[in-house]
């Protein structure tokens, strides 16, 4: 039974600037209070640069801690500490930082970052303790540890720790024995299967490594307040492992003290708005695995350097909704001034948050911790062994998660886990995370994947379920053109041109079909409409029963004409068997969410991520509902008919939708 939410929960974190000051502080508490309801935390920095501090000054700055929570109580706000350096994030103000005999974090190559400190250092362990029992003593409501607990983004450096302690500890773990030099040669030299499993193992001590910082903390504050909550902010973290679900349990501890989290990710300005939903996909992935007795998440909303210009108040109240349809139940704002700018410039943003908080709170009351459902992107907690596998494992330990971005700006829905997936997306080298029988299943129900997947695949001796070979590869002058199966609906014979010669370079797989039933939906040709060969995407449903469609021609970008948009949903809703919840019909730019709140029973979040109004979106949703409500942002609820009916599938024409906003849909069930 998955916990129900009675309302959103909504925090702001506040620049040690603000609180430093009691008349600045005082005015700062007037501020908020006039916007309520909108906070229910107010949560205060230690610092506002990024690398550790002295005990000194921690010291010194938790004694006016104490002064400043108990205001913060009388006036009606929960309140408590975020600790912004533990181990570090960047070099920065390194002058009046922590300095001694402290390892700092170190890459590969052996370059340092002098802004942030080895987690496995016994000497910064020491400073660690004694930092918390100074946290734990000022007697918060709660303690944020902040994202510089991880092993990546440290900056000059990419990512560690490589240091001797680092190296030490590996061999001690794992009982495979390395230099600094020789680790980073058999990452990237030896064999495909050798270097897979030296990588996979270095992600497990970096779990190790994660937890047994978080473990220190948990002990220490909780020798000093027993039960405290502790909350943790996150990003993306493959090369960490992503190992969320132990990592909340340990600093739950012993007696499952409340945890909270805080998943988060850059987007800072509104220069390029589709950060915004990239961002939520993240925070998506980041929620997935945790346990659900984690129920208050407060997605990072941040508008560094808080300069009221760079980020409007439109898009700042969108992406809180869009976070919170990805799985959040609530915001962590950290929107306000570090400087002394007056306070009124911040009105006109917390006015928009606070007439939104009630729809907030209806998110958070009909989603829940319930999963999305829909096209998952394939990934695991190894997915980090793949990125630079053939060319360099480090620097370059991203792994794209955003490569169906298109997909999902089309109106078809995402999943975060696979056991959420109607369809699994396999890109490049994903496939290499996985292990036989992970595959098996993913080949066992729908599955849309590119050319690099569809060698891997075969390479992992998949290649039966596939319907396809490559023959070979095309680097310019290819364009793809429809066939007149049924799935191209009225578009055979369009011709789809991604400019792979000049604008988007990229090969271009020749498919040729190994079994008598995988079928063409597409052909390769040149400008002079001459094939290249009989195929570049097709379908196949293999022995498994599972569907598949073999993508070799642009298969993540430029998809967004009407001929292959509608071709795209088509294609998804026949690789999910008519299991996808939920998809724009309609050609328009949307994205989805779908939440299964009751079985059986779908709410979706509606996002027009488009800078012009939408007018006409018609949704198609698995369901029998005869109407459903619409609910907008300002709470206003529209009956919205049914048009139509297509099998399992309701037809629904919504009202317009005014650039960057959401409306919610449910039926009268979960009403």
């Amino acid at each position: 039974m998955l916990p129900v939410c009675s309302s959103a929960q909504f925090s702001f974190r506040i620049a040690v600037s603000q609180w430093m000051s009691e008349m600045r502080f005082a005015a700062l508490l007037e501020c908020l209070h006039a916007h309520d309801p909108l906070a229910d935390e107010i949560t205060l920095f230690t610092s506002e640069t990024h690398p550790p501090l002295p005990l000194e000054i921690i010291a010194a700055r938790t004694a006016v801690l104490t002064e400043r929570m108990p205001l913060v109580r009388a006036a009606g706000f929960r309140t408590g500490i975020n600790v912004l350096g533990t181990i570090g994030h960047h070099e920065e103000n390194l002058s009046h930082s922590l300095t001694g005999d402290y390892t700092p974090m170190c890459d590969l190559q052996g370059t340092t970052c002098q802004g942030a400190l080895c987690p496995n250092d016994a000497a910064v362990r020491d400073y660690i303790r004694e930092l918390y029992t100074l946290i734990a003593a000022a007697r918060p409501d709660y303690i944020w540890v902040d994202d510089d607990i991880r092993l990546a983004g440290h900056w000059p450096i990419h990512a560690g720790c490589f240091c001797d302690h680092c190296v030490e500890r590996f061999a001690h773990e794992h009982g495979v024995r390395h230099t600094r030099d020789s680790l980073r040669i058999a990452f990237d030299t030896a064999p495909l299967d050798e270097r897979l499993a030296l990588r996979r193992a270095w992600l497990s001590h970096n779990r190790t490594t994660i937890a047994r910082v978080l473990a220190l903390i948990e002990r220490t504050v909780h020798a000093v307040c027993p039960g405290l909550p502790l909350g943790f902010m996150t990003g993306e973290r493959f090369f960490e492992g992503y190992d969320f679900a132990r990592w909340a349990a340990v600093l739950a501890g012993p007696d499952t003290a409340p945890v909270i989290w805080r998943p988060g990710g850059g987007f800072y300005d509104d220069h390029t708005p589709a950060g915004l939903y990239e961002k939520s996909h993240d925070i998506g992935r980041q929620i997935a695995n945790l346990p659900p007795t984690v129920i208050s998440i407060q997605s990072e909303i941040e508008n560094f350097p808080y300069q009221s210009l760079r980020k409007s108040a439109q898009i700042t109240t969108a992406e809180v909704a869009a976070h919170m349809a990805a799985g959040c139940t609530g915001a962590a704002l950290n929107i306000l001034t570090m400087q002394d700018e007056p306070l009124e410039e911040y009105h006109p943003l917390l006015r928009r948050l606070q007439a939104t908080r009630p729809f907030y709170d209806l998110l958070a009351r009909t989603f829940g911790r319930s999963p999305a459902q829909g096209l998952f992107q394939a990934w695991n907690l190894d997915s980090s062994i793949t990125a630079g596998v053939d060319d360099g494992w480090l620097p370059g330990t991203s792994v794209n998660q955003h490569a169906a971005q298109e997909l999902f700006e089309l109106g078809l829905p995402a999943a975060y886990r696979h056991a959420d997936a109607q369809v699994t997306l396999l890109a490049g080298d994903s496939p290499l995370a996985f292990s036989d029988e992970a595959l098996l299943q993913i080949l066992s129900g729908g599955v849309y994947l590119d050319g690099t997947a569809l060698r891997r695949l075969r390479q992992r001796g998949c290649a039966e379920y596939l319907g396809f070979d490559e023959e070979s590869q095309v680097m310019q002058d290819c364009l793809e053109q429809f066939t007149d199966h049924p799935l191209n609906g009225h578009y055979a014979g369009y011709r789809r041109d991604a400019r792979q010669s000049c604008f988007w370079p990229g090969p271009a797989s020749i498919l040729t079909a190994r079994d008598p039933h995988a079928e063409p939906l597409a052909r390769p040709i040149d400008y002079a409409d001459h094939p290249w060969g009989a195929c570049c995407l097709g379908v196949y449903e293999n022995r498994l029963g599972g569907r598949m469609c073999v993508a070799g021609y642009a298969p993540w970008t430029l998809v967004q004409s009407l001929a292959k948009s509608v071709q795209m949903k088509a294609l998804m809703r026949w690789l999910s068997r008519d299991t996808l919840a939920v998809s724009v019909e309609s050609y328009h730019k949307i994205q989805l969410w779908a939440r299964q709140c009751t079985p059986g029973v779908p709410a979706v979040a509606v996002m027009n991520i488009s800078h012009d109004t939408a007018d006409g979106v018609i949704i198609r949703l698995r369901t029998r509902a005869t109407s459903l409500c619409m609910t907008t942002m300002a709470c206003q609820e529209t009956l919205v008919p049914c048009q139509a009916r297509d099998g399992v599938f309701g037809l629904f024409c919504l009202p317009e939708l005014p650039a960057w906003s959401m409306v919610l849909l449910t039926t009268e069930q979960e009403r």
